[in-house]
Formats: structure tokens, C-alpha cells, sequence
């Protein structure tokens, strides 16, 4: 980035520290981290309604539709029914994942004593990877029923074990372990040996949520192909790389001309949404980074002028929607946070717009307990914890917005650290 942009810009983040428009988030990260390892990390989760013992008490719940349906009335219902079903709360590998990459941030800046503490995370990652696999990979901590196949617990997940190997980089990094590094390259081989597949005219995609159903979901896919560049650009192993881009390219082909990415290629799946747009553009950006091509520059430009435009109302309430307000979820709040904090090189405009994301949000969706609420719809608010699908976000946005806040400092370091990686 030329310098006289990068001056420009740092001015205008000190302008932003002086102001008094925000809340400073410093204080309510250190309060949400505190409320997450006094829950040792462990909570209930939208999806997690299969946990409940009940379903194998009563063998006529425990089919199909008997599980969509209890799925669908926890994770809609205002009132938190988990106790009366004996479901227990769980630590979940990705929502461990997205801790470990806070905390290690968290430490960066200084607000944390505990050296220990990331090392901690990692064991409990070590402790609830996969059964019966050779890879280090994760999955999620409860079952789940999707239209045709039930995905049992901690079957391996293409989404949780990115996120995790993702942490486990970052972790390596910081570290220079190189268990760390051998850990996330296991989960990559994974993902590259049991969820790659190709075709005819450019198809490329991962399997997603198990091995050979080939599926065609574009994050899914994204996220795996950043995750194969990442380690790439650290291993220098050839090939990782031809299948994560072909499968990037495949993807990237399947942007519509407005900008946007349907989830997937199925009939059932042509909604845009706000957090799965945010990680395509994401991985993209990491893509054309470790891979060091700019072939995906146009689909990001494009990607995120979309993504600014049509999830975010002028209040600063984030959308899930592209083309509707409700629900406002804590997910798409944590992901637009992250994302056009990410992208504010596109937009310096970026950073106030996620401070008024940050205000909506605290005046809206936070408890004085230090936990974020779940969602806000038309007529109420869904106040349940959720400690995978809300705390670990928020904790994540709000460490990466307290980061981005706190100086010239970090600004710099990432932009020497793209201009590094592309030299």
C-alpha cells in the first residue's frame, strides 16, 4: 500500500481514537472474555438439541422429522427450554478455535497475563479432536440433522476443522512450535485427500458436511482452499495448491452479476447471507495472499461493494439478509464487524461503519452480565447464550475492532505482512 494512502489512513484511526462516538470496546472484550472462561468455555449452541438424552428415551423423537423439528423450536424459541431436556452445555472445538485466535491477540496487545493460556486451549483441542481417523481433524459437539442425513458428534466437519487449523497457524506463528504447524497440515491433507473432488468444464468443490456427498457450498469450499494456500505459503508443498485454487476458481465462477455468492448450487440453497458472504470474501482475500495471485481481486471488489450495500441498515443494525432486516443475528453482527474491518483498504469509511455496528449491538443484543444475546427479531429478542455461534464470534469481532483501535501498530504490521507475502 503507497505510503500516502497508509498515512491518510492512520490519521483518520487516530481521529477515531479521540472521538467520543463509540464506547470504548476494550473494556466489554475483557468483560466477555471473563464470562467465557468462567464458563470454562462451554455452552449451549443453537443446533445442539440432539444432545438431549430424551431422544433415545423416546425412540418415536428420535427420526427425521421428530429432530428437525425439535431443532428448528430451540434455536426459535425466546424462552430456553435446554434444561428441561437435559442437554448438557459442551465446549466446542470451533468455538475453541476462535477462542484461541482471540486470546492470542488478546496476548499480542498486552491484556493478558496468562501465557499459559493458549496452550491450555490447545490441549482441550487435542482432547476433542475426531475418533478413528489418522488426521487431526474436528467436528461439531452435538449431532445434527440436515434434510437427509444425520452428522453424528464430532464427525469430522470441513467448516469446524479450518477454523481450528486456521487458530492452530496462528498459534505456530506466534509460537514457532512446529507440532502446531504439523497438526494444521494433517487437518489440510484431510480435507484435500477425503473432500476434494473435480469434474468436467472446472468443477472443483470440497464434500461438506461428510466425505463423498459433493456438494457444491461455496464457503465451504473458500474456507478449505485458504486454508490449503495457508499452508502452502508455510510448507511450500506444490500440492496443495493446484486443487485449492481450481476449486477457488470454481466457486468464484458461481458469483452472480450483482456481486453476490448463493450459498450453494442446490435449488434449496440460493439464499445470500451475511456471515457466509463475509468468509468468502475472507478466504478470498487469504487465497490471493499465500497463493500470490490477484486473479480474485475483481470477485472481492465486487463481493464486498454488495456486501456494503445490502447488510447493513442506516442504524448500523446488520442484516442476515440480503434483502431483509430480520432476524438481526449475533453471527452477522461478529462477521460484519470482522469483515469490514478487513476490508476497510477498500473503504477507510469501513471502520466508523463498524463502529456503529458495535453501538447498535451494544445498545441492543448485550447483557450488563457480559454475554451477547442470540437475536433480535420484529417483536422480541432471543436473549439465550450461545457460546460457539455468539460469545466466541463477539469475542473475536471485539478483540480484532480493540486491536484495530489500539494504534498504528497493528495497521501497519498486517499491511507489511501483505506486502511480504506478495514480494
Amino acid at each position: 500500500m503507497p505510503s500516502s494512502v497508509r498515512e491518510n489512513h492512520l490519521k483518520f484511526l487516530a481521529d477515531l481514537q479521540s472521538s467520543s462516538e463509540w464506547r470504548d470496546p476494550k473494556p466489554i472484550t475483557l468483560k466477555l472474555f471473563e464470562y467465557c472462561r468462567t464458563n470454562d468455555w462451554s455452552g449451549y449452541d443453537p443446533y445442539d438439541a440432539l444432545n438431549s438424552p430424551l431422544l433415545q428415551a423416546l425412540p418415536i423423537l428420535n427420526s427425521r422429522f421428530p429432530r428437525i423439528a425439535l431443532t428448528q423450536l430451540l434455536k426459535r424459541s425466546p424462552l430456553d427450554i435446554r434444561p428441561l431436556l437435559r442437554i448438557p452445555k459442551t465446549q466446542n472445538p470451533k468455538a475453541l478455535g476462535l477462542f484461541l485466535i482471540s486470546i492470542l491477540k488478546l496476548s499480542r496487545l498486552g491484556l493478558l497475563d496468562e501465557s499459559n493460556l493458549a496452550r491450555q486451549i490447545i490441549e482441550q483441542l487435542v482432547a476433542v479432536r475426531s475418533p478413528q481417523t489418522m488426521y487431526w481433524c474436528w467436528g461439531y459437539s452435538f449431532p445434527w440433522q440436515t434434510r437427509t442425513i444425520v452428522v453424528p458428534r464430532f464427525a469430522p466437519s470441513l467448516v469446524c476443522t479450518t477454523f481450528v487449523a486456521e487458530a492452530l497457524l496462528d498459534a505456530y506463528e506466534q509460537f514457532n512450535d512446529l507440532q502446531l504447524l504439523e497438526m494444521a497440515t494433517s487437518a489440510g491433507q484431510y480435507i484435500l485427500a477425503e473432500l476434494y473432488y473435480s469434474g468436467e468444464d472446472g468443477l472443483a468443490s470440497f464434500s461438506y458436511p461428510l466425505p463423498g456427498l459433493e456438494t457444491k457450498v461455496h464457503n465451504a469450499s473458500f474456507l478449505a482452499a485458504a486454508l490449503l494456500c495457508r499452508l502452502f505459503h508455510h510448507t511450500g508443498d506444490e500440492k496443495l495448491l493446484e486443487p485449492a485454487l481450481r476449486a477457488a476458481r470454481y466457486s468464484a465462477s458461481k458469483q452472480r452479476g450483482d456481486g453476490s455468492w448463493p450459498y450453494g448450487e442446490l435449488p434449496t440453497q440460493q439464499w445470500v447471507d451475511n456471515f457466509h458472504t463475509g468468509y468468502n470474501l475472507s478466504a478470498l482475500r487469504r487465497i490471493g495472499l499465500f497463493a500470490r495471485t490477484n486473479e480474485f481481486d475483481d470477485s472481492i471488489k465486487s463481493g464486498f461493494e454488495f456486501y456494503r450495500a445490502h447488510f447493513f441498515r442506516d442504524d448500523g443494525a446488520a442484516r442476515y439478509f440480503h434483502d431483509r432486516t430480520y432476524p438481526i443475528d449475533i453471527h452477522c453482527v461478529a462477521q460484519s464487524i470482522l469483515t469490514l474491518l478487513e476490508f476497510q483498504d477498500l473503504n477507510p469509511a469501513n471502520v466508523s461503519l463498524a463502529g456503529s455496528v458495535y453501538e447498535w449491538t451494544m445498545s441492543h443484543m448485550y447483557d450488563e452480565r457480559g454475554f451477547f444475546y442470540y437475536r433480535v427479531l420484529p417483536y422480541c429478542a432471543i436473549r439465550t447464550s450461545y457460546m460457539r455461534w455468539s460469545q466466541a464470534w463477539m469475542l473475536l469481532a471485539l478483540t480484532t475492532f480493540t486491536e484495530q483501535l489500539s494504534g498504528a501498530a497493528a495497521i501497519t504490521k498486517q499491511w507489511e505482512t501483505r506486502e511480504q507475502v506478495s514480494a
